[in-house]
């Protein structure tokens, strides 16, 4: 890690003091452990509360506002590791050693280039396509560019091949769509480096590489959520991992899971100005708008991630100046009206989404690559959910409540 990025540390250090003097207890999991099957939960719509599987995977305890990777506190891993340490962990259960780094290291930058992948979308209408498509298409390209037999195994060279891979081709997309020429990779910088190179078409500063970093860190896993759960029932059928991955892109491109932080963007800006924060949230409350960044389906409490985002993207606005200032001027308002009038009421804090729009932004990121960023994170949450699943795998297959009519009878045509 970097000598000149220690600030960066000592930022998230004292987000992860202040979660450890607002909250009781230690992070520990809301469901026993040990439990066999069957289950008994209560499960609401949309399978809420619902237990699918078991997983060593990540832990989410929402009532405390915890989250964990392979027991290990978000705080401590943004705070003292790499992505690719993170993404070491969650596919094989600890933290890597020095040496098995190296190798796991290696694959990744062999990964990185897709010379045909990037050839056969550059032949297709990148400019014109919603970018999560694009970046489906992308993987299901790399898909098609593999030879040999391992096109069809769920196994861990697929999800190297995918963690690396997405990230070259979320950059590609954002060089064609802005009429630019992709850029080849370079194997002597970091993961986070290389994206942002790739896609910048410039070298990062040790600042903005760490705090990409530790972006993709807070967004690599949590738990079941709509995208990990769709490509896990893809790959339950045994479809490959690329399908599977294919599957959770869909579902990250919803605004209710992956596109929140560009409309919280949106927000911001119709806002426009502190003095306008009050009557604006006001407006909204007696309209009974759903206000972006703000509530989660798990976390009761503040999101962690949030608190660490939060301080990283005042960081970045104080640095910047300008319109950058404003609006997290505007967010920080915003926030306090929420938090005191919603907080403790309703349990409705800052989630993921809030802060860490403003932080790409600050760092230049077009808004219409954050939920691709998104992805070139959580994939290493999903092969690894995926990956694990499978060795005990069962195809998903819940039930509906029938709620219809019984004995109808087929009317002739002319008398319906």
């Amino acid at each position: 890690m970097h000598e000149n990025t220690q600030e960066i540390t000592d930022i998230i250090l004292k987000a992860a003091e202040k979660a450890k003097a607002e909250t009781s207890g230690e992070p520990n999991p809301e469901v026993v452990k040990g439990t066999e099957w069957p289950i008994n939960c209560s499960i609401g719509q949309g399978l809420e509360g619902a237990i699918s599987c078991t997983t060593k995977i990540g832990s989410v305890n929402g009532s405390k506002g915890w989250l964990i990777y392979r027991g290990h506190n978000i705080f401590d891993l943004a705070a003292y590791t790499t992505f690719e340490e993170v993404s070491y962990a969650l596919l094989h259960g600890k933290l890597p050693n020095r040496n098995e780094l190296e190798v796991f290291n290696k694959k990744l930058v062999e990964y990185r280039y897709l010379p045909k992948t990037i050839r056969s979308m550059m032949s297709c209408p990148i400019e014109r396509m919603n970018t999560m498509a694009a970046i489906k298409l992308g993987t299901n390209l790399m898909r098609q560019a593999i030879t040999g037999a391992d096109i069809d195994k769920l196994n861990i060279i697929a999800c190297y091949h995918l963690i690396s891979g997405l990230a070259t081709v979320t950059a590609a997309v954002a060089r064609i769509r802005e009429g630019k020429m992709p850029i080849e990779p370079d194997p002597d910088l970091s993961h986070s480096a290389n994206f942002l190179y790739m896609m910048t078409g410039k070298k990062p500063t040790p600042i903005e590489e760490r705090i990409m970093d530790v972006s993709l860190i807070l967004h690599a896993d949590h738990g079941m959520n709509a995208s990990t759960f769709a490509a896990m029932v893809v790959a339950s059928t045994l479809s490959d991992m690329y399908f599977a991955i294919c599957a959770g892109i869909a579902a990250l491109n919803g605004p209710l899971h992956g596109g929140a932080n560009e409309q919280v963007l949106h927000t911001l800006k119709e806002i426009g100005t502190v003095g306008n924060v009050k009557p604006w949230y006001d407006d909204a409350r007696a309209e009974k708008r759903k206000i972006m960044g703000f509530g989660h389906r798990v976390y009761k409490a503040y999101d962690p991630r949030a608190r660490i985002l939060g301080p990283l993207a005042e960081y970045l606005v104080n640095k910047e100046g300008g319109d950058a200032l404003k609006m997290y001027e505007i967010a920080k308002k915003l926030e306090h009206l929420v938090v005191s009038t919603l907080g403790e009421k309703k349990q409705i804090f800052p989630n993921v989404d809030f802060y860490s729009g403003l932080v790409y932004e600050s760092m230049g990121i077009p808004v219409e690559l954050f939920t691709p960023i998104f992805a070139v994170s959580r994939v290493s949450g999903w092969t690894a959910r995926v990956y694990e699943y499978l060795r005990d795998n069962r195809i998903f297959r819940p039930r509906a409540m029938y709620l219809g009519e019984y004995d109808c009878k087929v009317l002739p045509i002319d008398e319906r």
